[in-house]
């Protein structure tokens, strides 16, 4: 599994983080084991003291493809759902 991630997109996080805004998508990854699996407990961790949650849509690619057109588009994902994302808002703003 990959999980590739776009950040920076949404202007009103944008402002709220005091962030710039860029000209292109920021895309980054993230490892599988940020998934968590069923039955499992969130645990936020000792580390950090500003742990923020973010509702984030989720797209499960199913196939390859590139330059695709916008019509074709809805052939190459299989699932669309909700998901949680967790940052740890100290630690990131020291990167």
């Amino acid at each position: 599994m990959k999980i590739i991630c776009i950040g920076r997109n949404y202007a009103d996080h944008i402002k709220e983080l005091d962030n710039e805004r860029p000209d292109e998508p920021v895309i980054f990854l993230k490892p599988d084991t940020a998934v968590l699996q069923k039955q499992l407990p969130f645990v936020i961790p000792e580390f950090s003291n500003d742990v923020h949650h973010e509702v984030e849509v989720l797209v499960k690619i199913s196939k390859v493809g590139k330059y695709i057109d916008k019509k074709f588009a809805h052939k190459y994902y299989d699932e669309v759902g909700l998901g949680i994302d967790f940052t740890a808002r100290d630690l990131q703003s020291k990167l």
